[in-house]
């Protein structure tokens, strides 16, 4: 066989098409969201379609939804905040589940599950009741921790004790931590149970300002790491006829840092639901409900407002900070320019289904 030489040309691109194949591949973003029955939905925000709808085993009415860092299993709360479904997001089987009741014994979870950075762990924190003949009987609330790898029938490995309200959950950026939001922010050691800290919400001690108001069911914190929540509270040293008598704030976990920061930005003349944080520029939240909204975290200036063709409850971003993505209440989620707010798109869900209170999560694959 002749062997041709190889001129420099050649060998230029020779070495860039190594080059490239060396390249890690850049990862795609779907969002997951959730409708009424029971259904768990892959959505691709670039192609503007829902790419797989898989079904979930139970009594449906999901919400809450938790993704470790692989981006490969979903877990769903569901069967009427009683269990959790873990579904491979290639295959859209059940690989896991974790029933929380039992005949004598009914245990609700109010939305905050939450799972390892590595994917081996999901905490529930669960709310139980114990079922007599003739009287029920309120037990303390804690937080459940199951083995992801125990398959369609986990049991807890071990609970520890925590409060009442907590909605939301979330690993921190350091092993075994866990941070969870209630009335305060409570950061737990998953291994040990012990409470580490408590960050005040409702219980913080600011001169002339209240106890807040929070609405803290969604989880949107996977792109910036950063767990937020809008909050309206009354100012106690003005009168209460006064404009400035009740503001509206945004409070924001650090999740890598562990550090809690909280800003009032306006007087509350809106409601607003649910928040995102700009992975890009850290300083700037987006908040939604009928209006979508952007705040400068630092600052506390309104920098841009949009009134909504209708209510949206929950709200996530792209991992650029470039696009906007607001669901839950209907059946639609609709993309929005994080700059300029411009409506660049929307997807219906299949059938016209409803998303709730459904949580709306963005992977990375």
């Amino acid at each position: 066989m002749r062997i041709l030489p190889i001129n420099k040309a050649r060998m230029a691109l020779l070495a860039l098409c190594c080059a490239a194949a060396s390249l890690p591949a850049v990862a795609a973003e779907y969002l997951l969201t959730v409708t009424r029955p029971n259904n768990l939905h892959i959505v691709d925000p670039a192609k503007r379609e829902v790419l797989r709808t898989i079904t979930l085993p139970g009594d449906g009415i999901p919400g809450a939804v938790a993704v470790p860092k692989d981006g490969k299993t979903a877990y769903v709360l569901t069967n009427r905040m009683e269990s959790v479904v873990g579904v491979d997001l290639d295959t859209g089987k059940p690989v896991f589940r974790a029933d929380f009741s039992t005949p004598q014994r009914r245990v609700k979870g109010f939305f905050a599950i939450a799972v390892s950075e590595d994917g081996k762990e999901l905490y529930a924190h669960q709310a139980p009741v114990q079922l007599g003949r003739s009287e029920y009987k309120v037990e303390d609330t804690y937080i459940a921790v199951f083995d992801t790898a125990d398959g369609m029938n986990a049991k807890p490995r071990r609970t520890f004790p925590a409060p009442r309200r907590i909605t939301v959950m979330a690993a921190t950026g350091k092993p075994d931590h866990l941070v969870a939001l209630g009335w305060d922010m409570y950061l737990f050691n998953t291994k040990t149970g012990k409470m580490e800290q408590t960050f005040p919400l409702r219980h913080w001690n600011r001169p002339g300002i209240a106890e807040p108001d929070t609405l803290a069911m969604w989880g949107t914190f996977e792109q910036a790491r950063a767990v937020s929540t809008p909050y309206f509270v009354a100012k106690t040293d003005v009168p209460p006829d006064s404009p400035e008598a009740f503001k509206a704030g945004i409070a924001v976990f650090d999740l890598d840092a562990e550090t809690l920061k909280v800003k009032e930005f306006e007087n509350a003349t809106t409601v607003m639901f649910s928040s995102v944080i700009n992975p890009v520029k850290r300083n700037e939240a987006f908040l939604v409900m009928n209006q979508l909204t952007k705040v400068d975290t630092e600052t506390g200036q309104v920098l841009k407002r949009k009134e909504l063709e209708q209510t949206f409850y929950t709200i996530n971003i792209s991992g650029d900070g470039k696009e906007l993505y607001v669901g839950g209440a209907l059946d639609k989620v609709a993309i929005y320019d994080a700059d300029t707010f411009e409506k660049k798109g929307e997807i219906t869900m299949p059938g016209g289904a409803d998303q709730s209170i459904g949580w709306m999560r963005v992977v990375k694959r």
